[in-house]
């Protein structure tokens, strides 16, 4: 699975993201991965070439939902695939977003 891909890939360079982070305080809505002192998440879409939920209209519509009561509270969403993690690509982009900082 490329969400303990990523998590592990995290871990190798010191990132210590904390994991199915709930943040909202009515919903049940988590983070995949969450930097929450730096208002930073990290969302793995996988199943994104096989109809997964991400990508049906209902799945789509409720990540539209989170993602904007996210946004309004001042958080980074980050969204990655496979291919993002199998290439490093997501890492990188995490990397660079948490050594911002903002």
């Amino acid at each position: 699975m490329s969400a303990d891909l990523l998590a592990f890939q995290m871990k190798a360079v010191g990132l210590k993201p904390k994991r199915e982070h709930k943040f909202h305080h009515t919903r049940l809505w988590r983070f995949d991965f969450a930097f929450p002192d730096k208002l930073i998440a990290v969302e793995f879409d996988g199943g994104t070439f096989s109809q997964g939920r991400h990508t049906r209209g209902k799945g789509f519509e409720g990540d539209c939902e989170k993602f904007n009561a996210a946004a309004l509270m001042g958080w980074r969403v980050l969204r990655f695939t496979s291919k993002h993690v199998t290439t490093g690509d997501a890492l990188a982009i995490i990397e660079e977003a948490v050594k911002r900082g903002n």
